[in-house]
């Protein structure tokens, strides 16, 4: 059989040529390494999208900000209308005490609290008060909705070994790497993996990219209440066999790996993509095991700090 029989044309990453350089086409968090020309900004950016894939401090930043922009934004118009168009300033401070009560008095009217101390007497107050109420309850509305998408996103909560590691396997070798579930109470089920491999190789005496399928000792498990080390036994017909570290170097070697599960309390699925490049996957190395029994006989312990944990052969 060929060893290069099982050519996937279906991974949605296109070949490229030696001169785009050598960068990986999946991120470590499953991500892609891809930027996009050729259109404005405003039509590429999905700004619902962006929020709902921001950290948490980056998104409460974003919401500080906005936040603090929009009654700063709000103040100078009250400013420059005039003090006069509002009662219950204090007269005779400074313009810095001004700008204060009018601060104040902005992010009251935008939250709708309304304490009643300032209030708005000019028809032109009015007007700006009642338009900086409704952006509030819109603002309100929608971050409320932005809330609520981030905590009921299906997640995978998974932790991969940073590297992937060229093992003894039975009689032979095998390239295996190993993941975890790292939440309490969190368990998927009908778990698939699918792991592919691209490799530059010469094609009419220019260096193009192939993508492959790899066969895996195991696709599918029922449940992932503990680790999976996923396995590829390097035989004959792996497109790792007989490959070198410089050989892996040289072919731009990287490993993608998708996976796909359910998590009952989402009662979703889940997926979970990342990637190893030649500069993570080690040869003669095997992972140590992460999981102990307890003191009393009674409990298995997974200890997730050895996830990242191997030792040579």
């Amino acid at each position: 059989m060929n060893p290069f029989s099982r050519l996937n044309n279906d991974t949605g990453l296109s070949t490229k040529n030696n001169d785009l350089g050598s960068g990986r086409f999946i991120n470590k968090d499953g991500s892609y390494n891809l930027v996009k020309e050729g259109m404005p900004f405003w039509k590429r950016i999905s700004l619902f999208h962006a929020m709902l894939n921001l950290s948490s401090w980056k998104f409460i930043t974003v919401i500080v900000v906005y936040y603090l922009i929009i009654n700063l934004g709000f103040t100078t118009i009250y400013f420059l209308i005039g003090p006069d168009e509002l009662t219950g300033l204090p007269q005779g401070v400074s313009n810095w005490r001004i700008i204060k009560e009018l601060f104040y008095f902005s992010t009251e009217t935008y939250t709708t609290v309304g304490y009643g101390r300032v209030n708005p007497i000019g028809d032109l107050a009015n007007l700006v008060s009642g338009l900086e109420s409704l952006t509030g309850l819109l603002s309100l509305a929608i971050v409320t909705g932005l809330i609520y998408g981030r905590f009921s996103k299906p997640r995978s909560y998974l932790a991969f070994s940073e590297h992937a590691l060229v093992s003894p396997y039975k009689e032979i070798t095998g390239l295996m790497f190993r993941f975890a579930a790292y939440k309490d109470m969190h368990t998927l089920t009908d778990l698939e993996v699918k792991v592919n491999i691209g490799l530059k190789v010469l094609e009419n005496e220019e260096p193009v990219y192939k993508y492959f399928s790899l066969d895996l000792e195991r696709t599918r498990v029922e449940s992932l209440p503990m680790s999976w080390t996923v396995v590829h036994p390097i035989t004959e017909t792996s497109p790792f066999y007989g490959l070198t570290e410089a050989d892996m170097k040289n072919a731009d070697v990287e490993l993608y790996v998708m996976l796909r599960g359910f998590d009952d309390v989402f009662s979703n699925y889940v997926l979970q993509r990342t990637s190893y490049t030649y500069q993570e996957i080690l040869f003669n190395r095997k992972f140590v095991p992460m999981y102990r029994e307890s003191g009393d006989g009674q409990t298995t312990i997974l200890e997730l700090h050895k996830i990242n944990m191997h030792k040579p052969v």
